[in-house]
């Protein structure tokens, strides 16, 4: 098959911004060969040397750690997780070039069109919609962090793709979406009800019966042996020993015992906040002011577990307006154009490559467990100022997400379908949903349950980009065309949307 010279210049586009992403990777680790460390970091160690399923949060991401620690080496450890950034870049061009692709399909005997424009349309489109998950320092960051992050974003993106891949899924695509949508829940519990948008996508899509039921079947089955291995650790036969403790903390933002009159046993859970820079939910879990300091077992013990549970439900129930509101609140947190100072004065600044080393023992005692020359946060010269120099003029505001994400709905609304000379009123609707609407409701959910079910965190937004770089990416093409043998008068009625499509046979 002879390859067309346009074709191979039409990738271009992307191949630059492929070779600045990872540029800017190696520049990163250069500058700093050890992972950025939070306060949940060394959890996520322990879990890895002992390979056990951790107490408060899933395990998937410390299975990953445990893979990697033939290498004793963190510097491998954060270039992997550099990969796999680099890898959902890609996922977010193929998405939207082969949609685009299958909108514009090559002509009989390869006709391109003057001057290639089908060749080089679809690159075109898709490259600059890489730039937010491939260039923005902040992403960057977070695939630097000794966190589960940019590992969960990875997997639900690759769940996300294999969805799409082609118009009429197939049952064993069904079945490695639900693969890869379980491996992300077990990563972050928040993957947990993603996978209902994937099943609603599929299901305007006229995926069949079968496809389905794939997804179904091999999402609960790893789950299932997630928590069956959870129950032989600690006899509970769940994911975590502290499902109701984060959404408790969410509510340290609202109640108000004088409303909610809680039992004499519940009394102790009524939130208390000694210092107002720091928000309520970190507060009632990680400061003085918590209440699980008086709770045998602390935020793992079965009484904790349950009186959060009860607080948290009497909570909703007498406030629930004020829920609402405080979900609002912060899911908006997540357009701001600038970063303040959230949920303490020190967390936020996490999130970013820092200009000196901090270190302290826990982490010093945890790390040289894994790697023996230690893991302490490194910053070499000159490669960190370069590093700090860019995350300086490449941070992308929030705000840019919130237009990508209002792109991604209202540019739909110009692709009224056609049947004859009739107008289809309900075009834009089916166009969204059987194409952007399963990268967008994921996007937005990423923003929702966090808000929802624990509290607002910078780290928490990230994972949500390049869905909704997918979502823009497909509202803005067409749907699929159909492939014709033979030349065809251009000026005629245009294909039904019922009828066969490019998809079927450009995998679209």
């Amino acid at each position: 098959m002879r390859v067309r010279p346009t074709a191979v210049l039409a990738q271009l586009p992307f191949a630059c911004v492929l070779a600045a992403a990872v540029w800017i990777r190696v520049v990163a680790v250069r500058g700093y060969p050890a992972p950025h460390w939070t306060g949940d970091s060394p959890s996520y160690l322990e879990a890895a040397l002992d390979l056990k399923p951790g107490e408060t949060r899933p395990s998937g991401y410390p299975i990953l750690l445990w893979l990697l620690k033939p290498f004793h080496s963190f510097t491998v450890m954060v270039s992997v997780q550099h990969a796999i950034g680099v890898l959902g870049g890609v996922l977010v061009y193929l998405l939207v070039w082969r949609a685009a692709r299958a909108a514009w399909p090559i002509g009989p005997g390869g006709d391109a069109g003057r001057w290639g424009w089908r060749d080089f349309v679809p690159g075109l489109l898709a490259a600059p919609l890489t730039l937010p998950v491939l260039l923005d320092s902040y992403q960057i960051a977070l695939e630097h962090m000794l966190m589960s992050d940019s590992l969960f974003t990875f997997l639900l993106l690759a769940a996300v793709t294999v969805a799409l891949w082609r118009r009429r899924t197939t049952w064993w695509l069904g079945a490695l979406a639900g693969m890869f949508a379980a491996f992300a829940a077990v990563t972050r519990s928040a993957g947990l009800p993603l996978v209902a948008v994937i099943l609603v996508g599929m299901l305007l899509r006229r995926a069949g019966w079968r496809p389905l039921v794939a997804v179904a079947i091999a999402f609960v089955l790893p789950i299932g042996g997630y928590m069956y291995w959870f129950k032989q650790t600690y006899g509970q036969f769940t994911m975590s020993k502290a499902s109701s403790v984060w959404l408790y903390g969410r509510t340290a933002a609202f109640a108000d015992c004088n409303k909610i009159k809680p039992s004499p046993e519940l009394r102790i859970m009524c939130p208390r906040q000694s210092n107002p820079a720091i928000a309520p939910a970190f507060a009632v879990l990680w400061t003085d002011d918590s209440p699980y300091h008086q709770i045998p077992g602390w935020i793992t013990g079965d009484e904790a577990n349950r009186l959060s549970s009860e607080f948290t439900k009497e909570a909703i129930e007498k406030q629930p307006g004020d829920y609402a509101r405080v979900v609002v609140r912060d899911t908006w947190r997540s357009f701001d154009w600038k970063r303040e100072p959230y949920p303490t004065p020190w967390t936020w600044l996490e999130y970013v490559f820092p200009q000196g080393e901090s270190w302290d023992d826990e982490q010093a005692l945890v790390a040289v467990k894994y790697d023996p020359s230690g893991g302490e946060t490194k910053v070499v010269q000159p490669w960190s100022g370069r590093m700090l120099s860019y995350q300086h003029h490449m941070s992308m505001p929030g705000t840019f997400l919130g237009l990508i994400l209002l792109g991604g709905l209202v540019f739909a609304l110009p692709h009224i379908g056609r049947r004859g000379t009739r107008r289809r009123l309900l075009g834009p609707v089916r166009h969204w949903g059987t194409g952007a609407l399963m990268p967008w409701g994921t996007s937005l959910a990423l923003l929702v349950i966090p808000a929802a079910t624990a509290d607002f965190d910078y780290r928490y937004v990230l994972p949500a980009v390049p869905f909704a770089c997918v979502a823009l990416g497909l509202a803005l093409i067409p749907a699929p065309r159909r492939v014709r043998d033979d030349p065809v008068d251009e000026t005629g009625p245009e294909q039904d949307d019922d009828e066969p499509v490019a998809g079927e046979r450009l995998s679209a």
